[in-house]
Formats: C-alpha cells, structure tokens, sequence
C-alpha cells in the first residue's frame, strides 16, 4: 500500500532546522559580529554600559547593598513597638482586627486560637533619629546609627509561604521564571568594572534552619544569562571552577580561551544566538576574575579598626560581619549590585532564643557597614536595604509564655529599612495599627482595604513599590526599563 505520509527522515529534519536557524538568525549577525569582536581578550570597555546607555533621570546612588533577612524577621520584636499588647496578652486576636484575613494552615485551628503576643524586650526611643524610631534591645550597635536609617513599617505583600514571598520580593513575580531585581540593574545600566561581576551574592552562616535558596532569585530569568548574579562563596574558591588545575598555567587558558571563542564565533556566524556571545563574555569575565577576586578577598590590607567597627566575626570567612566588609570591599571596586542572604529567622517556635541569635549575628556588622561607608564618603551614593519576604503575627503560634512563643508568617505588614543612596534619612514612613496586624492611616484606624499592588496610596510601601523606589534612585524608570519576550513588553 502506498504511503500517503513519507516516515521522517531525522537528517534531512536537522538540516532544515540548521537552514532556519540561519536564516532566521542572519538579521543579528550584523550587530552580533561587531558584538563578539569586542568581546575578545581584553578590548571590553572599563565601563559597561547597560542597554539604557544613560539613565530617565539623574540617580542618586551608583550602587545597592541589599541585607536580606530570609525567613521572616518579626517586626515586632525588632522595629514596630506595640506597648498596649502588653495589656492584651493571651488574649484573642479580636475578628475586626483580622478582617477576614488569610492565616497558614500552622495556625489556623491551633487549639490555644491565635492569641496576642507582646514582645519581651524594651525598645529605645532613639533621640538622634528625626522621628525618634523606637528599636528593640536586641540591636543596640544599628540603634546608634538610627539617624542614618528611614524605617518603613509598611511594607506588605500578598505572598504568605516563603518560596513564594521571596520569589515575588526578588523578581517581582511569585511564579518562577522572571529576572531577578538584580538582573535588571545589570541589563539596564551595565557595569562599572570590567573584571568584577556587575552582581555579586553571598550567603551568610547561620546557626538555626535554613530555608532553600534557588538560583532563580539571583537569576536572569528571560534576560540574557550574563546579568545572572554570581554567587561568592566563604570557602575554597570564592567563585567554583575559578581557579585553574594545577600544572595549568595562565597562559594555557588563555589559549584555551581564545580557541573556544573562536569556535563560540563560528558558533554565532551560523544561528546568531545571543548567548553564545553571553558565554564568550562569561569566560572572559572568570579569566579577568583570576587576578580580581583573590585580591579582592585578601583582608590582610585592612586595619585593626576595621574589625572594631564590624566585629571580630569579620575575620572568618562566611559570617554575616565578612560578608558586610566584601561588600564593601565590592562596592570600593565598582560592583553595582551586592546581595546578602542571612537565613534562619523563620522562628515558629522560640523567638526570643532564635532572634537573639540572629541579632548578634547581624547588629553590629549592618551598623559597621553604614559607619564605614559614611566614614570613606561612599554612603551618599550607595542604598542600603534591610528587610525580609514577610514579617510575623501579633499573636502567637504554639505555646505562650511571657518568655517565649513563636509567631506565625504576616505578609499583612512588616518593616525594611533603608539608608544612603538619596533616601531621607531620621525617619520613618508608614504605620501599624495597635496590634502590629493591619497597616493604619495617619489617625491609626486600620487601612482597609489596602491599595491594589498596581496603585499606591500615601503611607504604603508594596513590595513593587519597594523594588520601583530602589530603580528609581539608580536614575531608572520601572515602566521604561522593558524587554520583550514572548510577544509582550515586561
């Protein structure tokens, strides 16, 4: 019987796909040629401009250290003090206050309902801060740089579970798949210092569990892979598979390198994928980074005075105070955009324990970190953010004492701080009501309902606001900086 249908000839199949591909392709070739010529050995320019070439409007700060608290700190045992809790303790979160809201299956039908939870530490009403914050007793050191710091106690989310709140706070997104904040910084203004990477991340050491942490945070989701954030590490080779093997010497790769750009070139001359000139790019960069990052994290140059200011605990390698000093030591040498991850303070159960712990790991190395910049000139034009996914609840998860108690995930309200980088420092912006539960107006009735994460309303900060106000002082616009992907503009 006659076939209507030949079978499919896998060869010929190929073949035509590689003939599509290059014809497709060959509109970029022009640009793409040009492009990889450039990328060659050292011909990069020292400054690399992002595809806005200049910025909307003139910015205010060059370059952002993000302090990331991963798991949720509570705002109220840190930032947000709530004195009338105390009169209230144990009993139930009252229904007008929780209006309806959406509360996690670890605590929705505990036995003991959900009931208030006063902080145990004292708070300082700090008289050098223009508004006079209030801060807890566990962090004395950041309390003495409060004039520096514009506290916002009205940051909110819609995400409630930590993959998701943290996705959503670093691309904008809860649906993996999106570029991280980080990624567009690097796309939109490029770099200022050809042999270190424009984004740089570091995960700090903890002693209490940790959440994940996903690449696709620090990622570039749609976006070219060379604005991905590189990860340093606190052991072995700060960057993997950075250091050559023994017995090969700088000038072997060199040779490696130049032959597999020219493969990668020839590579890009037939399909004219863009990132086969992202990966020429990228080993360019680890090539230049052989020389860059050992010096970079080479402290034997700093002073004794240095390890006042952050702590002793800046000495070993992967403590939250020696990431603080690389990343200054990053900012010094021109690398945009630092993140640090500090995980461990998603405290369910024994807050005071687990917070404590956390604060001493973090206190004196965040108000080192701002004492040192303001000290080198550098704080006027560098943002520093601190802040989590989420805050926690008023009331209680688990079993409650005066002492101890665990608080649940809020994303109704929470505290950030920022400082340096433009942002009005001495005071904060936005308030709770009486139960650290529900964003308040200025005559402290709760704020119901809260604007649509599209709209903004004066005393809120969504976490797009959050991201839109940290582009808007590095000179970028958020509605202008797009890229189009899949038909559409994001």
């Amino acid at each position: 019987m006659n076939q209507l249908y030949p079978k499919p000839n896998p060869i010929r199949e190929h073949e035509l796909l590689a003939t599509r591909r290059q014809l497709f392709g060959g509109s970029a070739l022009g640009v793409g040629t040009a492009a990889l010529a450039g990328l060659l050995n050292n011909d990069l320019l020292a400054e690399e401009s992002g595809v806005l070439g200049a910025t909307h409007h003139p910015a205010k700060a060059k370059r952002v250290i993000y302090l990331f608290m991963s798991g949720g700190p509570s705002h109220l045992d840190l930032w947000d003090y709530k004195p009338k809790l105390v009169d209230m303790f144990n009993q139930q979160l009252p229904d007008h206050v929780r209006g309806g809201q959406r509360v996690t299956g670890m605590t929705a039908n505990q036995r003991n309902g959900l009931p208030l939870c006063p902080s145990r530490y004292k708070f300082t009403r700090q008289q050098n801060n223009q508004d006079g914050v209030w801060v807890s007793e566990l962090l004395p050191h950041t309390a003495k740089v409060a004039h520096e710091l514009c506290v916002v106690h009205s940051t909110y989310t819609e995400a409630i579970n930590h993959d998701p709140a943290i996705t959503y706070i670093q691309t904008g997104s809860q649906i993996p798949g999106r570029p991280s904040l980080g990624a567009w910084l690097s796309y939109g203004l490029g770099s200022l210092n050809e042999n270190l990477p424009h984004y740089v991340v570091m995960h700090a050491r903890t002693n209490h569990p940790e959440q994940s942490l996903f690449n696709r945070l620090w990622g570039p989701g749609f976006l070219s892979s060379e604005h991905q954030g590189i990860l340093m590490r606190s052991e072995g080779d700060p960057v993997l598979y950075l250091s050559n093997p023994k017995s090969v010497t700088s000038g072997d790769r060199r040779k490696q390198l130049d032959a597999l750009a020219a493969l990668n070139g020839e590579q890009h001359k037939r399909f004219g994928d863009p990132e086969v000139l992202a990966r020429i790019q990228q080993h360019e960069m680890a090539y230049r980074m052989q020389t860059s990052v050992p010096e970079l994290m080479d402290l034997s140059d700093e002073p004794k005075s240095t390890f006042e200011l952050y702590g002793e605990d800046a000495r070993t390698p992967g403590t939250f105070a020696a990431c603080c000093l690389n990343a200054r030591r990053l900012a010094e040498r021109g690398v945009r955009n630092i993140q640090i991850f500090h995980r461990g303070w998603d405290a369910h159960g024994g807050l005071p324990r687990e917070h404590g712990s956390q604060c001493r790991d973090i206190d004196q190395a965040c108000a080192g970190l701002i004492r040192d910049l303001r000290a080198r000139g550098m704080l006027d034009d560098t943002l520093v953010i601190w802040g989590g996914e989420f805050g926690r609840t008023a009331y209680c998860q688990g079993n409650l004492t005066r002492q101890n108690y665990g608080r649940d995930h809020h994303p109704r309200c929470f505290s950030t701080w920022m400082a340096g980088g433009g942002v009005q420092p001495g005071i904060t912006y936005g308030r709770t009501d009486d139960y650290g539960y529900n964003i308040a107006n200025p005559d402290g009735t709760p704020m119901d309902p809260l604007p649509d994460k599209a709209d903004w309303r004066p005393g809120t900060m969504h976490i797009h606001d959050l991201n839109a106000t940290i582009l808007h002082l590095l000179g970028i616009d958020h509605r202008k900086l797009t890229y189009r992907y899949q038909g559409r503009d994001f």
